[in-house]
């Protein structure tokens, strides 16, 4: 068995909505597996307008397996100003939202939501997440899908910025639907070691990609993919891993992506 692969479509070039929809046709030709889609995009939609792109997924030959972007910036999650009944009142529905377009993981990043206050106490911001993670914990039971938790590069995020970070998380929160996802961009910038990877693997749920440079799709093969991948296949990984990159030009993109991906997909999973 090998990766199944995807794309977060909301960071290409011509959509209007912001989930990310507008590519579905395209990765569909291109013979991806699924697409991934921006829910907190999609709590922005009317009950109509959502359920006119429900609709359209179920006709597609490909659907929403994974949805990233979880709570809107403007939410607080830590700090002083954290407003929990708030943020467990948009999760719950969101949660549910994604369940019902088929989704069976969604992307915790969200740093802008996230991100600790300057000059507020670091132990207690984790231990914030670590509650709200809790509290949603029995969401995501209900709705058959994992929570996976992203850790960002430190360009981006004050907090949880590696996979090891990002285990601890999970392990601190101590949910059987509360995982893990290695983003192989942020695991780039940090230098994280691949044996994070590794040992964490039995959390891993889900798994992002980008070229460091740009944050673009691919261009060539790259030993350092070919480490990456044969890392989490060598770990007993055999998971979904979506592109998440920025494009001017998608179908080229996302063309030129597959062509390098999927035999080095083929390569790391052989055994």
């Amino acid at each position: 068995m090998s990766f199944r692969l995807g794309c977060c479509g909301c960071m290409t070039a011509g959509g209007t909505d912001g989930t990310g929809i507008h590519v579905l046709d395209d990765l569909a030709a291109l013979g991806y597996d699924y697409i991934e889609l921006s829910l907190r995009d999609l709590m922005a939609l009317d009950n109509d307008v959502f359920d006119a792109l429900h609709a359209r997924l179920d006709a597609a030959p490909i659907g929403c397996e994974t949805c990233h972007n979880f709570f809107p910036d403007a939410m607080r999650l830590t700090g002083e100003s954290a407003d929990h009944a708030t943020a467990l009142a948009y999760a719950e529905r969101a949660v549910a939202r994604a369940g019902s377009l088929g989704a069976k993981a969604i992307v915790f990043g969200s740093s802008g939501a996230k991100n600790v206050p300057e000059g507020f106490p670091m132990d207690r911001a984790w231990q914030q997440i670590v509650d709200l993670l809790r509290a949603i914990d029995p969401f995501a039971r209900r709705a058959g899908l994992d929570i996976v938790i992203e850790p960002l590069n430190r360009r981006e995020s004050n907090i949880v910025n590696s996979v090891a970070e990002g285990r601890k998380l999970t392990d601190d929160a101590g949910c059987a639907n509360i995982r893990l996802l290695a983003d192989y961009y942020h695991v780039m910038l940090e230098n994280e070691p691949m044996t994070h990877i590794a040992e964490a693997a039995d959390c891993l749920r889900h798994v992002h990609f980008a070229e460091i440079e740009g944050r673009r799709y691919p261009k060539a093969r790259s030993d350092d993919y070919v480490t990456f991948f044969r890392t989490l296949a060598g770990a007993g990984y055999r998971g979904r891993v979506s592109v998440e990159a920025f494009s001017d030009d998608f179908a080229a993109d996302a063309r030129r992506a597959r062509d390098i991906l999927r035999p080095i997909f083929a390569e790391t999973t052989a055994t």
